[in-house]
Formats: structure tokens, sequence, C-alpha cells
């Protein structure tokens, strides 16, 4: 993502948040009247609105738009077969790829694209808006590791896909936490987190298996798309434009 729409559109999403966690404590508006589950919605949903508003912004390609679509809608399509299985399904392992080969932005696109697509099939619903905030951040964060560490080894991203098994879940726990427990404690917080650890484990290990088979090929898939998306033309020689001219004489 840009660094110069994020340098003030970061602080303003901030001052969003800052400013309904004081609303809804001081106990005298219509904020305040929220349980946790309806505010905590409300500030992913502001996420994912300055997020979109960044890339909107952005001078992203006609070609970046299309990959990140066609990206997106694979990430989707191979989430629905697997829907049978708890937790274990290839969105994330695509999401982060996408966002280790293209960078940051793209893979936060990705991400939240495949959520939102795949549950045109699997049903939309509250959960939603997490799905695309989790994934859209492991996208984001495999852009941010691929800058950190450009040679980064096999072993590693199979830690990398393993730590987002468990990040995705530990995020759309959190959802469910402030959405359906009661009251909100540490220790209902302890239960719920332990009522998914098998679920998260599920996924990890999956993650870890598609790219343990299918990692290497897919990331050679899409890096030579990206060469080609990066290729440039050199501009034409004054003889060249005069052959032109004359051919369409």
């Amino acid at each position: 993502m840009r660094e110069s729409g994020l340098r003030w559109r970061f602080p303003l999403f901030l001052s969003v948040v800052t400013v309904l966690l004081i609303l809804s404590i001081r106990g005298d508006n219509s904020v305040s009247g929220q349980n946790w589950g309806l505010l905590s919605a409300e500030i992913v949903a502001a996420a994912l609105a300055f997020l979109y508003w960044d890339f909107e912004k952005s001078t992203a390609s006609s070609r970046e738009i299309a990959v990140i679509a066609v990206l997106g809608a694979i990430a989707a399509v191979g989430r629905v077969p697997f829907a049978v299985l708890p937790n274990v399904q290839p969105t994330t392992f695509i999401v982060i790829i996408s966002g280790f080969v293209f960078g940051p932005r793209a893979g936060f696109m990705t991400g939240s694209t495949a959520a939102i697509v795949a549950n045109l099939f699997l049903g939309q619903g509250p959960w939603t808006p997490w799905q695309m905030f989790a994934w859209g951040l492991a996208g984001a964060t495999a852009g941010v590791l691929k800058s950190l560490y450009p040679r980064i080894g096999r072993r590693a991203m199979v830690i990398f896909h393993i730590a987002w098994g468990y990040l995705f879940g530990w995020i759309m726990n959190l959802w469910f936490w402030t959405a359906f427990i009661y009251p909100l404690n540490w220790q209902s917080f302890l239960a719920a987190y332990a009522a998914g650890f098998w679920f998260d484990t599920f996924h990890a290990l999956g993650n870890a298996v598609f790219y343990l088979l299918f990692g290497a090929g897919f990331t050679r898939i899409l890096t030579r798309f990206r060469r080609k998306l990066e290729a440039s033309y050199l501009p034409e020689t004054p003889a060249q434009q005069k052959n032109k001219a004359q051919g369409d004489m």
C-alpha cells in the first residue's frame, strides 16, 4: 500500500476507533447502548472501508485489478469443495502466496475478495466482514514478509502458513466471543478460544499441507505473471516511428 495514503488515513482510522470507544464508555449516547459485538463489527467495517478507500485512491493499473479479481475468485472457488471439512481449505494458502508474490496491497484485496465471493455460495452473514479482514491481513502480512526477507526459506514459509491458521481462527473467535458470549470476561474468553483450538489446528495443518504440495509451483506461476505485469517496453526510435507512419499510409 502507498505510504503517502496511509500516512494520514491510518491516523484518521485510529481517531474514528478512539471516538467509538469513548462514546461506548460514556454511557449517555446511542453508541453506548450497543453490545460489544456490534461495536467490534463497526470497528472492523471502518478498517475495511479505509483499506478499500486507500486501494481506490491508489495507482493500481487495470491489469493489477484483473489479477486481484482472478486470484480472489480462485481462492473463493477453492474454498467451496472443502466446505464439508472443518477449516481445511486452500483459501488461506492462495491468499498468502498472492500477497507474497504481488505485495501487501494485492494480498489484502485478494483475501478480502475471496471471503465475500466464497460466501455468495456458502452464505453471507455478520461473519463476512471479519473473514474479509482476517484473510486480507493474511495476504498483507505475507507481502510485508517478502519485503523484509526476500529470500525466505521453505521452512519459514511453512511456519508462516501454520501461524496464520491459528491467527485467522483467533480473529474469528474474537467475533464469536463478542457477539454471542455473555458475560465478557477472561473465563468466557479462554473458554471460547479453547473450544476453537482443534478447528484452528486443522486450519493450520491444512495450510502447511497445501503449501508443501503446491507452494513452489504456485509461487513460480504467480511470479511469472508478475514479471509480465512489470515488463516495460522501450520507446520507439525516430526511425521506427517513421517506418510505422509510412506503413499506415
